[in-house]
């Protein structure tokens, strides 16, 4: 698809209202792993919360100041530190004194091939929220809710008052999410998924692609997607041994292939998680069934 061919541009740098307490600012940060851009969410009016400030762009955090010049930002709100959702924050700050909050900090060298590789070095909150802990202004509440599987630190964020989920990059509206170890863990992943199906949110709000309404149905077809990518790899596994590349080219014949590498490494987050329930094991860089 031709990103800038899509209707999302339209949204590039304009606050938009979505629901009565949330409005969003899409970044100019369109890529095959962002798909339109980085969505920032502004929670409450008058005194507001903004979550995932988005990448460092100096344009999109000037929109972001300039959109909210009349209004008080008493919060900036991370669900997790890669470089498209938590490198504006310092200079929200700076614009606007909010605290920052949410996620704990987490850096690592190697998180897989990303466009917009790597944890953000510069995330310093001035609180790391955990499971269960709140903030809130004037008619509106955000709850953390724990999400480990993409990031080992990633939040979500539920706004009880309208029975939604900022779900980070946790569920997309626009593609299945990357699980890239080192740090991604698909069977944390999987158990994040689950534990959305206990809960009540009847909108999701994702960082990418447009609100999921239908939420139970919607995360039940995750799940599902990722148990047929599980078969779908022993399947392979049953006729041999098989590298990680070769599996890539049977199982995602069908994707664009610039995504082909950081499908290669949610094919490993599954690997890993059937070695460590004996399953499969690896026998140089080949993977094979356990006999």
């Amino acid at each position: 698809m031709d990103l800038s061919q899509h209707p999302d541009t339209a949204a590039w740098g304009k606050l938009v209202r979505r629901t009565p307490l949330v409005r969003r600012l899409l970044a100019h940060n369109p890529s095959a792993f962002t798909f339109t851009g980085t969505g920032t969410f502004v929670v409450g009016n008058g005194t507001v919360a903004v979550i995932d400030p988005g990448p460092a762009d100096p344009a999109h955090i000037d929109a972001l100041v300039s959109a909210l010049a009349s209004e008080t930002v008493s919060h900036i709100v991370i669900t997790h530190t890669h470089m498209d959702h938590s490198p504006a924050a310092p200079a929200l700050q700076a614009a606007t004194g909010a605290a920052i909050v949410g996620c704990a900090p987490l850096v690592l060298s190697d998180d897989g091939p990303r466009a917009d590789a790597g944890f953000d070095p510069s995330y310093a909150p001035d609180r790391v929220m955990v499971d269960g802990d709140s903030i809130d202004g004037p008619g509106w509440t955000l709850t953390a809710v724990a999400t480990p599987g993409h990031t080992s630190n990633h939040l979500c964020f539920a706004l009880a008052e309208e029975k939604a989920l900022f779900t980070g990059d946790h569920v997309m509206g626009w593609s299945t999410t990357v699980v890239a170890p080192p740090d991604g863990d698909m069977a944390a992943y999987m158990a994040s998924l689950a534990k959305l199906l206990d809960r009540d949110e009847t909108t999701y709000h994702p960082t990418h692609g447009e609100a999921v309404t239908d939420t139970h149905r919607f995360v039940r077809g995750l799940i599902t997607h990722r148990r047929q990518r599980e078969t779908q790899i022993l399947k392979l596994l049953g006729e041999g041994p098989q590298t990680i590349p070769a599996m890539v080219a049977q199982m995602y014949a069908m994707v664009d292939p610039r995504l082909h590498p950081a499908a290669g490494r949610s094919v490993l987050a599954h690997l890993i998680d059937l070695r460590n329930r004996d399953r499969v094991t690896a026998a140089g860089e080949a993977w094979q069934l356990v006999a």
